[in-house]
């Protein structure tokens, strides 16, 4: 059988990162970690959906002037959103004179972007890439849910779509290296219910996260942090209970995205923040700092994505949902 984990030879670093955030994001306990946020979630735009595109635009334009790069020295962008043909990330980056390529993973997309970006690198195809994702919690709600005026109530399993975005460079230097990817499989639970993304979504993290120890010979213990992306408070504790039946212990040293970028306890959020921004800025404002800062030197991140439709579910569909994932060395 060939091998699902793919190991870098060619070891792609994460030269700059940038993430921008919403008002109700800056409120959170990573608020002051943010490079840019705006407290109107408007980012001087008259829609949400071109307040999506604007927030990439600053995010891949941060990154960029962070790693001292112009348009002609990225040679790739990778771009995805929530809204239906990724019109953020189209118009969002339709300015940018790179070669685009755009994705769809539902919140998976962050690292999905990664370690497409990486294997590219790797491959020797590309020097400098990028990949950026949003998610805008006004534009998603009128797409997936109701208009914000309908004022519909909230399950309590339901996850708050986050306002946000993050953009990386990669390329040959920097202090966090990525050596490690496993793309997931599409796994369908059966599971119907929109308001409960978490229970949808944690079943495929199962299954990625139990290919890549039997795969890789690692344990949980020998990582600093296991994050996933974002399967909130009811996904977490799905993903707990199924690996450990597996004789698989994450509890010591597991965080999801959705439960760090909000207080649930404070922000009512409910079961914790989802959205294809989450893992995008949670990554880039706290967990790529604390590696570079040493607190961390070996990371999983697994991003998890909902892939359905407001069309499939009006049909009856159930959820079928994906995991990818990527290691982060110090």
């Amino acid at each position: 059988m060939q091998r699902e984990l793919i190991k870098f030879k060619r070891t792609p670093y994460i030269i700059s990162s940038y993430c921008v955030a919403g008002k109700k994001e800056y409120e959170g306990p990573l608020g002051k970690l943010f490079d840019e946020c705006s407290l109107d979630n408007k980012f001087n735009k008259d829609t949400w959906e071109k307040s999506e595109g604007e927030m990439q635009r600053r995010a891949v334009h941060g990154a960029m002037k962070k790693a001292k790069l112009s348009d002609t020295d990225v040679d790739i962008l990778f771009s995805g959103d929530l809204l239906n043909q990724c019109v953020g990330s189209n118009y969002g980056l339709i300015d940018y004179d790179i070669p685009y390529v755009g994705l769809y993973g539902a919140c998976s997309t962050c690292v999905e972007g990664l370690a497409l970006a990486s294997c590219m690198y790797a491959g020797g195809i590309f020097t400098v890439c990028a990949t950026v994702t949003s998610s805008h919690f006004c534009a998603s709600e009128r797409q997936f849910r109701f208009p914000l005026e309908y004022g519909g109530q909230r399950a309590p399993t339901a996850q708050w779509t986050v306002t946000g975005s993050g953009a990386y460079i990669l390329g040959d230097s920097g202090n966090v290296k990525i050596t490690e990817a496993m793309f997931g499989k599409t796994v369908d639970m059966g599971i119907t219910d929109i308001n409960n993304m978490g229970a949808a979504m944690a079943p495929s993290c199962y299954d990625t996260l139990k290919r890549y120890f039997k795969e890789s010979s690692q344990s949980p213990s020998d990582f600093d942090l296991i994050a996933t992306g974002d399967l909130g408070y009811e996904g977490s504790e799905i993903l707990k209970d199924l690996l450990l039946r597996d004789g698989i212990d994450i509890r010591n040293n597991h965080n999801d995205c959705g439960l760090m970028v909000f207080d649930r306890k404070r922000q009512d959020v409910h079961a914790g923040g989802s959205g294809c921004g989450c893992s995008a800025i949670v990554l880039s404002c706290e967990i790529l700092k604390k590696l570079e800062a040493g607190i961390y030197n070996n990371v999983l991140v697994i991003g998890t994505g909902a892939l359905m439709s407001p069309m499939t579910l009006f049909q009856g569909s159930s959820i079928p949902a994906v995991s990818h994932l990527i290691r982060l060395e110090r």
